[in-house]
C-alpha cells in the first residue's frame, strides 16, 4: 500500500454522521473520498440481485473481487453519488434490506479480505478521507489522523427516522433504535475487525451537535495532525 498520500479516517457506528462529515471534510481538503460502508452495501446489493445469500461465501468473495466502484459528488456538491460499473446506484443501496444484508456479510473474513485491495486503491494524492468501521484499525492503520465519530442509539435512530419520513417510508422509531443497537452489537462482536476506536483515535460524540459544529471540530483536528506530520497543504 502506497504512503504517497495522507489519510484521515472516520470510523464509528451506523448513523453517527460519518458519511456527511467525510464528504464535507473531503470537499474542504480537496481530498478523495472512500465510503467503505457503501462498498459493503454495494456488495450486498450485487449479492441480493444475483440471489447470493450471506452463507454463500465463495460466491460473495468472487463478487467482492470484481466490484468496480466509484464515488463522485453530484453537480451541487451536496451529495455523494455511488456508481457500480458506471451505473448510478446511490438510492438502491440505502434500503433497509440492503443495509441488513451488508451488516451480515461484513462479518465474513473472506469477504473483508477480498475488499482490502479495492479500498487501498482509493489512497491517491493529494489525500484521502475514508469513513467506515475499521478504517483506522485495519485498512489504513498508518493514517495521519483517526477519528471515531459516535452518537447515542436514540440520536442515530431519530436521524434515520427523519430521513425515511422525508422519502415517504413509514417506520417505527423504537424499531429503529432496536435495529441500531443490534447492528452495533454485531459489529462490536465480530471476530475480524470489530467496531472499536483505534488506540490512537480521537473520539468525537456528535450527539446534540450540528453538522457545522462537527465539521469545525474535525477541521481543527486535521490541521493539527497534518501540521504535526509535516504534510503541507
Amino acid at each position: 500500500m502506497s504512503r504517497s498520500a495522507p489519510v484521515v479516517t472516520i470510523d464509528g457506528p451506523s448513523g453517527a454522521g460519518k458519511g456527511t462529515i467525510a464528504r464535507l471534510l473531503a470537499q474542504q481538503l480537496g481530498y478523495h473520498l472512500l465510503d467503505s460502508g457503501a462498498i459493503y452495501r454495494i456488495l450486498a446489493l450485487a449479492a441480493h440481485e444475483s440471489s447470493v445469500g450471506p452463507d454463500e461465501i465463495t460466491d460473495l468473495t468472487e463478487l467482492a473481487r470484481n466490484l468496480e466502484v466509484e464515488f463522485r459528488l453530484n453537480e451541487s456538491g451536496c451529495e455523494t453519488q455511488v456508481l457500480l460499473s458506471d451505473q448510478l446506484i446511490t438510492d438502491r443501496i440505502r434500503t433497509e434490506i440492503v443495509g441488513n444484508l451488508a451488516s451480515q456479510i461484513a462479518v465474513i473474513p473472506e469477504v473483508r479480505l477480498a475488499l482490502l485491495d479495492l479500498q487501498h486503491g482509493f489512497r491517491k494524492p493529494p489525500g484521502l478521507v475514508a469513513d467506515g468501521r475499521d478504517m483506522g484499525t485495519v485498512v489504513f492503520a498508518d493514517a495521519e489522523l483517526k477519528i471515531f465519530l459516535t452518537a447515542t442509539p436514540l440520536e442515530r435512530a431519530k436521524r434515520r427516522y427523519k430521513q425515511l419520513m422525508v422519502k415517504g417510508i413509514g417506520v417505527s422509531l423504537p424499531a429503529l433504535v432496536r435495529e441500531i443497537e443490534q447492528r452495533d452489537q454485531r459489529d462490536a462482536d465480530r471476530k475480524l475487525a470489530p467496531l472499536r476506536p483505534a488506540s490512537d483515535a480521537i473520539t468525537v460524540d456528535s450527539t446534540g451537535m450540528t453538522v457545522d459544529q462537527v465539521l469545525m471540530r474535525l477541521m481543527s483536528l486535521v490541521r493539527e495532525a497534518l501540521s504535526e506530520s509535516g504534510v503541507v497543504r
